[in-house]
């Protein structure tokens, strides 16, 4: 596999990162490629850091545009934020904050990005907190739905403004010292608008409990529990998960380390298990049981993944760790329920590819929520994999791909997702002949150096 840029594609705004890219197919994959920090856990020890009073100390946090984001954010509500230990795609972070009853209000709109998380999480933070803010964010962020949060929020006591009676960018927020305390059922599974009402609890009087028909994951009950704060959570016959905490309540300020991301391994399992001839090993990745869909889809698909645990760091509410090593297999289709894919939500894209190199038929059902995305993922899935020679159906919130047809070099459209971006990629190194990734830039949100990995397994 080789990079370069396309030199009839010309840089947008000049940015060279926005400039076109070339993958060619790899003989044979080999190494172990580095990981991000693992961004859910990132994006909620910084916003964790800045309720609990003192010092915070985040090592091996995910270095993407996002976590960026929420590290400015909370600088601009009055914690001090100190980068150290750069490289690799990751990053150590220091946060001394006066706590969650001493936030500065800030001075001007707090820009989130492209980052969902940081908005959704950010909301509910600031709902409990007695001051005004405005968030907002770049175009793609203005489209993506907030009144999921906005809404059980408004319940809670605290008042919203924006666009669309509340439910888009720009939002204005203005918050109440004292909530109240409310029990929500999520009408979508979702761990953001499951973890806006748990922050938002935090300083409501009483017991806040938020109840999801699958239990979507849990690093925010893991990590609200690390530092000091009881969290109860119960399964109900019928599968429902409620989660429960009583306020109010403020964390307290801990050492912590971020595992490696599982959706950031993703993209490598999907590639060593698709390729013909490979073997790659993912070093100290999260094997949280909400969120190791993707090895679990993918061993069910005939994957070969060996999984070597390590020590989880932090006892009992610390996160599982394992080493991965994938080799090349023989695939095949499966039929995964709107559950499967609301475990691997983030995963859809990737695991659409490996599906399109499997024998048989693959169908996602109930993948609805993927339209919610950075973009509208379905579209983006189906558009691209046909480029490159899958053949996809889409039919309401339901894909099906029919595996098996060799894939062939394509120009595929990110849409500005990195998701999309790092999954063409992928395919990049399988399809026949050239594949061209438009605006592969999008991929430093979440994995910055990933393209550098990409060009370091090709053996």
């Amino acid at each position: 596999m080789t990079t370069g840029n396309v030199p009839a594609r010309a840089p947008v705004g000049g940015s060279a990162a926005d400039q076109a890219m070339v993958v060619r197919p790899a003989g044979r994959l080999r190494g172990t490629p580095a990981l991000p920090g693992d961004k859910s856990i990132s994006h909620r020890a910084l916003l964790l850091a800045l309720l609990a009073e003192g010092e915070s100390t985040i090592a091996a946090a995910g270095d993407g545009e996002d976590v960026r984001t929420t590290a400015a954010i909370i600088a601009a509500l009055g914690a001090g934020v100190e980068r150290t230990g750069v490289g690799g795609g990751r990053v150590d972070y220091r946060v001394v904050s006066p706590g969650g009853a001493a936030l500065t209000e800030p001075e001007g709109v707090l820009d989130c990005g492209n980052s969902g998380t940081t908005t959704r999480l950010l909301a509910g933070l600031l709902a409990g907190r007695d001051l005004f803010a405005v968030l907002d964010g770049d175009a793609s962020l203005r489209r993506r739905p907030m009144g999921r949060v906005t809404e059980p929020l408004t319940r809670m006591g605290a008042a919203f403004a924006g666009r669309g009676g509340g439910a888009l960018l720009p939002l204005a927020i203005t918050g109440r010292r004292v909530l109240t305390a409310i029990r929500y059922d999520t009408p979508v599974p979702s761990a953001q608008v499951k973890s806006a009402v748990l922050l938002a609890g935090l300083a409501a009087d009483g017991e806040t409990a938020v109840t999801e028909s699958v239990a979507t994951r849990d690093h925010t009950e893991r990590m609200l529990r690390a530092r000091g704060i009881a969290v109860e959570e119960t399964t109900g016959p019928d599968g429902a998960h409620t989660v429960r905490l009583d306020g109010p309540v403020l964390p307290a300020a801990i050492r912590e380390t971020v595992p490696a991301d599982p959706s950031g391994a993703a993209f490598w399992l999907v590639a060593g298990a698709a390729h013909p001839d490979a073997e790659l090993r993912l070093e100290g990745v999260s094997t949280n049981p909400t969120r190791r869909a993707i090895i679990d889809i993918l061993r069910r698909m005939g994957a070969s993944i060996e999984e070597h645990d390590r020590p989880a760091p932090g006892g009992a509410d610390g996160e599982p760790l394992a080493d991965l090593v994938v080799r090349s297999s023989d695939l095949r289709g499966v039929d995964l329920s709107p559950a499967d894919v609301a475990a691997a939500i983030d995963e859809i894209p990737v695991l659409a590819l490996a599906a399109a190199t499997a024998a048989g038929t693959t169908r996602f059902r109930g993948a609805g929520e993927l339209r919610h995305k950075e973009s509208d993922r379905i579209a983006g899935i189906a558009a691209g994999l046909t480029a490159l020679g899958a053949r996809v159906r889409v039919e309401g919130d339901d894909i099906e791909i029919q595996g098996g047809a060799p894939l062939r070099g394509a120009v595929t459209e990110t849409h500005d997702d990195h998701r999309l971006a790092m999954t063409f990629a992928i395919a990049g190194l399988i399809a026949g002949g050239e594949t061209v990734i438009d605006r592969p830039g999008s991929a430093a949100i979440s994995y910055p150096g990933f393209f550098h990995q990409l060009e370091g397994v090709r053996a």
